[in-house]
């Protein structure tokens, strides 16, 4: 391994890597550290071995948390969706996992179907910093957009009725959708996400080493044995 290179992409001798919980594409804790998954832990973790340094594991409320450290040049891997927004200050290699993504409506509300979710009173919530609460206040002209403080407190608000629905994409959804009673993913999409490895934009030099590392996940299984462990629903590798 090129020791330049290696220490542009771990420039603290250590790979930090940005994640937040509940998200199986990011972290699912577990009572016992050994039986944390998630997506991002599980590639942040091989790619710290890969890299031969040590895996530090950086811990936030939200995505948009983790992608504004991001930007500050204070984490060094994330994995999230690849949007040309984010491709201003991440360099990302190829998508690793393609999903859709929709609504999950609350076991209160009575909307069916997609087409019915921009409608006078329908309260959607987003993640702060996320795709949606960039794109669905565009697309909506009836229904209101409710930021929301990580997925704790997107149950919190569906059990209570503060909210009706709450979009993002289909693994995420479906992981809320077991801890919703009543509650529903609606079929159809209004968007699809391409989630991919990225690095701060100044160490684009270094994509090669990514672009190589992500070959090799592919070909030795880890990817898929990765997204088995962590229940990503709704997902294609």
């Amino acid at each position: 391994m090129n020791e330049r290179l290696t220490h542009l992409l771990a420039p603290t001798g250590k790979l930090r890597v940005g994640l937040y919980p509940g998200s199986p594409g990011s972290l699912i804790i577990s009572d016992q550290p050994e039986e944390w998954r998630g997506m991002g832990f599980e590639l942040g973790r091989a790619f710290a071995q890969y890299l031969n340094v040590p895996f530090d594991p950086v811990i936030f409320a939200t995505n948009g948390e983790v992608l504004a450290q991001a930007k500050l040049d204070q984490i060094d891997f994330v994995f999230v969706n690849a949007t040309p927004v984010r491709a201003d200050y991440l360099a990302f290699a190829e998508p690793l996992l393609f999903t859709d993504q929709t609504y999950l409506v609350g076991p209160n509300c009575q909307v069916q179907h997609m087409e019915e979710i921009d409608t006078p009173g329908i309260r959607v919530g987003v993640s702060a910093g996320s795709t949606s609460e960039a794109t669905l206040p565009k697309m909506f002209h009836h229904a209101k957009v409710v930021s929301t403080q990580g997925l704790d407190e997107v149950v919190r608000l569906i059990l209570s009725d503060g909210l009706d629905a709450f979009a993002t994409n289909k693994t995420i959804l479906s992981e809320l959708s077991d801890r919703i009673s009543g509650a529903r993913i609606l079929e159809g999409a209004w968007g699809r996400e391409n989630i991919a490895i990225g690095i701060p934009k100044g160490r684009a030099e270094a994509l090669p080493i990514l672009a190589q590392f992500c070959i090799e996940v592919k070909a030795s299984g880890l990817l898929a044995e990765a997204a088995q462990r962590a229940g990503m629903r709704g997902a294609q590798l």
